[in-house]
């Protein structure tokens, strides 16, 4: 931004840190800083943060739990009492519930998931200012973009299974030919996959910043996905490399905590059920049901965890790449210093929108242009 210096910019000047009033120095971060970052988000304002995550996790398989479970319990029972004559229809109408069921849990899932990364999103930024929203603020927040998130989770989750139904559909298509293209179908999966693999982080890196963009620039979906095709070029591998190691770290500390209770859950329903044959006595599910809600509590907590983490990475990864092509560290200076001289910054520009928006003027993405 012209006229802007920064905090060692006059010859002779003793260099100065650059100012920290939250979360993360503004300047731009090294990669240590964005992975410890993504965790300390938890610590900072866990009650805003892991507890959005939390409450909305667990609502999900509540949710989850009560409509699937209800509608297999009724479409079951309606099959084993239905007579001969009737028993291919009420058992391809039980199978169709069944599966109507599971479809509205989806999408419960990602109305929710996209809900909390607008939370994540908004405490991130917020938090590199020195601000702290309650819960409630953060979800007011969050809120006004949840149509936009979530027409951004459904596109993104059907063109993922698209690509996977028509690699699917051209391996079964090839198999079922006969015996002399059963090796080229084969060989079609095997290749397939690993393109699909290949893909899948490649467009997952380019467009990780879409949530991002959509919550902080207030951006339609597909300029959203535009511009973080825009901001990781030059940045791909550091953006997918902090991104998966963050992935790996929560996949492993989940594992660790979750083996050994899926272990205890083992012995134990053996202990209590020792042979296949016998009927459970209802004394004995008080235990067996104690353990799965261990495990159950355990995948929540964790998923929770993971889910904070993960999208507060994305979060820092988009205004890590801002700082280092669009001068947003600048703007972040300029906007804390002048809400500290005022007092109040009710009516200062959001610097997240207004950088953008001097972005989308200067195309070269050199802030002194």
């Amino acid at each position: 931004m012209p006229g802007m210096q920064g905090p060692s910019s006059g010859p002779g000047t003793a260099w100065t840190p650059p100012p920290k009033p939250g979360l993360v120095p503004l300047r731009p971060l090294g990669f240590g800083t964005l992975l410890g970052s993504s965790f300390q988000v938890l610590r900072r304002n866990p009650k805003a943060s892991f507890g959005s995550a939390l409450l909305i996790q667990a609502l999900v398989v509540l949710v989850t739990i009560l409509v699937v479970g209800v509608v297999t319990f009724f479409a079951v029972s309606r099959m084993t009492s239905a007579t001969p004559e009737e028993e291919g229809a009420v058992v391809a109408g039980g199978i169709a519930a069944i599966i109507l069921s599971g479809l509205v849990a989806v999408v419960l899932s990602f109305a929710a998931t996209a809900l909390l990364q607008g939370i994540i999103v908004l405490e991130v930024a917020r938090g590199t200012l020195g601000e702290k929203l309650t819960l409630g603020a953060l979800w007011r927040r969050a809120w006004r973009r949840l149509g936009p998130l979530i027409l951004w989770t459904l596109l993104y989750a059907t063109a993922v299974v698209v690509a996977v139904g028509v690699v699917g559909v051209a391996v079964a298509l090839l198999i079922l030919q006969g015996d002399a293209l059963i090796a080229v179908g084969i060989i079609l999966g095997v290749l397939g996959s690993l393109g699909l693999v290949v893909l899948f982080f490649w467009l997952f890196t380019k467009l990780s910043l879409v949530p991002s963009i959509i919550v902080l620039e207030r951006a339609r979906v597909f300029t959203a996905m535009r511009r973080s095709w825009r901001l990781t070029n030059g940045y791909f591998w550091r953006t997918l490399g902090v991104q998966l190691l963050v992935s790996v770290i929560m996949q492993v500390a989940t594992q660790i905590v979750a083996t050994p209770i899926t272990l205890i859950f083992g012995v134990g329903s053996s202990l209590l059920f020792p042979t296949e044959v016998a009927e459970p006595e209802a004394a004995d599910l008080g235990p067996y049901l104690a353990l799965n809600g261990v495990l159950l509590l355990v995948t929540v907590v964790f998923g929770a965890i993971a889910a904070v983490a993960q999208s507060a990475c994305a979060a820092l990864v988009y205004i890590d790449l801002r700082m280092r092509k669009e001068g947003l560290d600048l703007a972040l200076v300029r906007f804390v210093e002048h809400r500290a001289a005022r007092g109040a910054a009710a009516d200062l520009d959001d610097p997240y929108g207004s950088t953008a928006q001097a972005a989308a003027e200067n195309p070269s993405g050199s802030p002194w242009a």
